[in-house]
């Protein structure tokens, strides 16, 4: 039951649709423009890059308040499975970015908002890997798309290594869970940029552009 309030709970954080409100406050819907994605690099190049951080920082941190939310409501009770209601959490609140249901269930890509996830699960030193992994990627290729699925490749891959390595500290019946859902939120990111996919195949992708300031 605990793991189901916890993806709720994370689905109603994630519900802040940091760039369609932003973009409402410009009298721009985001949705209408661009990509037509409530994302931070559909902001980003339609309104520029204050648009763009206000939105990366925004989407992160819902999900970071829903683990906080999680860990103080759950965490006293079962502080062994702490980590787990954390990702929980975390993945209700990629799938309440991605699929809000007041905005007929189309949001945004979810990358955002995972990062969030991944500076409240993983020590400092690996979210810094994952940082520099985005930022060099995305420098030599300008692709946004490719330097998001490497990010959360490597997240599934530091899960894993730092849950084998006992970091967690959970039973290994809710490490397990951990991975899964690290796998499936892996599995999101790719089913949501699908459309990129074919064009980074076709060489059709859009590169990194900034809008101007709207």
């Amino acid at each position: 039951m605990e793991r189901v309030l916890c993806l709720l709970i994370g689905y109603i954080f994630g519900l802040f649709q940091t760039g369609y409100i932003y973009g409402k406050f410009k009298h721009i819907d985001i949705r209408n423009q661009g990509s037509g994605n409530a994302g931070t690099t559909n902001a980003l190049r339609v309104l520029g890059w204050q648009a763009g951080l206000i939105t990366f920082l925004g989407d992160a941190f819902k999900c970071i308040f829903a683990v906080i939310a999680v860990r103080l409501i759950f965490g006293g009770m079962h502080p062994e499975l702490a980590p787990l209601y954390a990702m929980y959490a975390g993945m209700g609140a990629v799938f309440g970015h991605n699929y809000p249901f007041y905005m007929k269930f189309k949001g945004g890509k979810g990358i955002a908002t995972t990062a969030g996830l991944l500076a409240s699960t993983l020590p400092l030193p690996m979210v810094l890997v994952c940082l520099a992994a985005f930022l060099i990627v995305v420098g030599l290729t300008r692709y946004v798309s490719v330097g998001s699925l490497v990010v959360v490749t490597i997240y599934l891959i530091e899960i894993v290594f730092y849950g084998q390595q006992g970091g967690f500290g959970v039973p290994e019946g809710a490490l397990l869970e951990m991975y899964a859902i690290a796998a499936l939120l892996l599995a999101s990111a790719f089913f949501k940029h699908r459309a990129n996919i074919k064009r980074l195949l076709s060489g059709t992708e859009n590169k990194l552009s900034v809008g101007k300031k709207k």
